[in-house]
C-alpha cells in the first residue's frame, strides 16, 4: 500500500473513531460533574487508579504489536519498546495534553480568597499548587511497574483480545482526573464544553495513534492486514 493509500486509511479510521471518542468524553464530563466536590487529594487517587490502568493498556497494545510483527526480537527490547511507547501515550493523554487545557482555560486562577496567601485554592477552601502530574516520575512505584506488567502479559500472550472501547473510558477518566486535580474554579456551561474539548483532544490523538495508527504502520503489503486490527470496527485489539 502507498503512503498516500496509508494516510487516507489513517484518516478514515480516525473519523470512524471519534463518535466513541466523544461519547468517552462524555462520560469523563459525566464523572466530574458527579464527583465535582470532592477534595483535592481524592481526585489525586482517582488519578493513580485510572492512570496506572491506562499504562497497563497501551503496555500490552504496544508490546503485543511489535512482538507479532518483530518475531526475532528478544525480551529486552520488546521490554525498550513497550515501555516507550505506553508511557509516553498515558503520559502525553492523561497529563500532558489535560495540563495545557487547564492553562489555556483558566481554571487554575485562585479564588479572591486565596489571593493573599499566593495558592490556589479549591471550592471546598483546600490549598493546592497548580502542578503537571507525571505518573512514572510522581509515583514511580506504581506506574512503572504497571507498565511491566503489560509488558509480560503482550510477550507471553500477544494475541490477547481487549476492548478498543475500553482503553478509551480509561484514558478519558485518567484525563478528567487529572483537570479535576487543578481546577480551582466553579464549573460552568463554558468550561463543561471546554473541559469537552479538552478530553477529545487529549484522547482521541494519542490513544487512537496507539491502537490504530501504530499498527497500520507495520501493515507491510495491501494484501497483509495486521492481525491485531481484523474485524473492521469491532474496537478490539
Amino acid at each position: 500500500m502507498s503512503v498516500s493509500g496509508r494516510l487516507k486509511q489513517v484518516g478514515a479510521e480516525l473519523k470512524a473513531h471519534s463518535p466513541f471518542t466523544l461519547f468517552g468524553a462524555l462520560t469523563g464530563i459525566a464523572m466530574m460533574l458527579i464527583f465535582r466536590n470532592i477534595s483535592h487529594q481524592e481526585s489525586y487517587r482517582l488519578f493513580y487508579i485510572f492512570h496506572p490502568a491506562h499504562v497497563v493498556l497501551s503496555a500490552m497494545v504496544t508490546s503485543s504489536l511489535f512482538r507479532l510483527h518483530e518475531k526475532t526480537r528478544g525480551f529486552l527490547v520488546v521490554l525498550l519498546v513497550g515501555y516507550v511507547g505506553s508511557i509516553g501515550t498515558a503520559t502525553l493523554s492523561d497529563s500532558i495534553l489535560p495540563f495545557f487545557g487547564e492553562d489555556i482555560m483558566g481554571v487554575v486562577v485562585p479564588t479572591e480568597s486565596a489571593v493573599h496567601s499566593n495558592t490556589p485554592q479549591t471550592e471546598t477552601g483546600e490549598l493546592h499548587e497548580h502542578k503537571l502530574h507525571i505518573g512514572f516520575i510522581e509515583e514511580w512505584a506504581i506506574v512503572n511497574p504497571a507498565a511491566l506488567l503489560g509488558i509480560l502479559i503482550a510477550y507471553f500472550l500477544p494475541r490477547t483480545k481487549l476492548p478498543h472501547a475500553f482503553h478509551i473510558l480509561i484514558s478519558t477518566w485518567a484525563s478528567a482526573a487529572h483537570i479535576m486535580m487543578n481546577t480551582n474554579q466553579p464549573y460552568t456551561a463554558v468550561m463543561v464544553t471546554g473541559f469537552l474539548i479538552v478530553l477529545f483532544i487529549a484522547v482521541w490523538l494519542p490513544c487512537c495513534f496507539s491502537d490504530i495508527v501504530f499498527p497500520m504502520l507495520l501493515v507491510k503489503s495491501e494484501g497483509e492486514q495486521c492481525s491485531l486490527c481484523e474485524g473492521g470496527h469491532h474496537h478490539s485489539h
